[in-house]
């Protein structure tokens, strides 16, 4: 029995994508834009739920202690917040910062404040204490209330709730489009690589009927499927990072409040991906375009 090295079907597998021209190219050409559209799908989701992330940065609340309230009483009181469960970071605010802070904020008011000795002391000294959970804000807000020297706490937790529970909806929402769009690229594939295999029908009864076996018959096939995944795959990067870096300098641009997640910090997930569904997508329709004319 003769042996055929790889290279054999390797060179088969391009003789076959150059003599099917068309087809071939119409293959590329499909896979290539079905990613484009998926890739462009997924950087959306995944931008989008960066800046619902820096939205819901709203998991603080505000502790504020008694004007009057010593140095030793202020690090009593933090130690006490730090020691509470749920508490992810606390960070302190004296009352000159506070009151430095208000001075900025409050512009044309400087004088004000330079006429009033005790201006100062109208501030008091404050711990922002981000937590982790949600679910749990209720229970620490009335903990922090109870602890001795603190006069008012502040929350925003109606808002968080709210942020996360958009953030939420949307990701699923996104999620769910991204499945579906990913079955129809690879319906669109497997049907446009059929259409190739459908135009070489003959050629491949011609090799059952010199006795070829399956194997021999698949493998240039199989090979045809990765060659022009690994082309959609390759030219679809590159669209898919030119399109980017032209919506990214839009958005610098014209809308500087929205966060684009720089293309260095996706570019080997996008590369990964696109190669790993482009490839995929040739070995499966390539197989299932076979199986039907492969059948004794």
């Amino acid at each position: 029995m003769r042996r055929y090295s790889p290279s054999y079907f390797v060179s088969q597998a391009f003789k076959g994508i150059f003599r099917n021209g068309v087809m071939s190219f119409a293959s590329v050409a499909v896979l290539m834009s079905c990613l484009v559209v998926l890739g462009g799908f997924a950087l959306l989701v995944h931008n989008i739920n960066v800046n619902l992330e820096q939205f819901g940065l709203l998991n603080e609340i505000e502790v504020f202690v008694e004007y009057n309230a010593t140095e030793e009483e202020i690090l009593a009181i933090e130690e006490k917040i730090r020691s509470l469960d749920n508490v992810a970071n606390v960070v302190r605010t004296t009352r000159e910062e506070a009151f430095a802070e208000a001075k900025e904020e409050f512009d044309g008011m400087e004088q004000m404040f330079e006429n009033d000795p005790e201006a100062v002391n109208r501030f008091s000294d404050s711990f922002t204490v981000t937590y982790a959970d949600n679910d749990k804000v209720v229970t620490l807000a009335y903990l922090l209330n109870q602890i001795d020297g603190v006069r008012k706490v502040n929350n925003r937790m109606d808002l968080a709730t709210t942020i996360s529970s958009f953030k939420q909806g949307v990701l699923l929402i996104f999620t769910w489009f991204l499945l579906i769009l990913l079955v129809v690229t690879l319906f669109v594939i497997i049907n446009t690589i059929k259409l190739s295999v459908f135009s070489r029908r003959h050629e491949i009864s011609i090799m059952r009927y010199v006795g070829a076996t399956g194997w021999f018959i698949t493998m240039p096939f199989i090979l045809e499927g990765i060659i022009i995944g690994l082309f959609a795959s390759t030219a679809a990067y590159f669209i898919e990072r030119y399109f980017y870096f032209y919506v990214e300098k839009m958005v610098m641009s014209d809308l500087q409040m929205i966060t684009m997640v720089p293309f260095e910090a996706v570019q080997m997930p996008l590369l990964y991906g696109f190669l790993g569904v482009g490839v995929l997508a040739g070995i499966v329709g390539s197989s299932i375009s076979l199986g039907k004319y492969l059948k004794a």
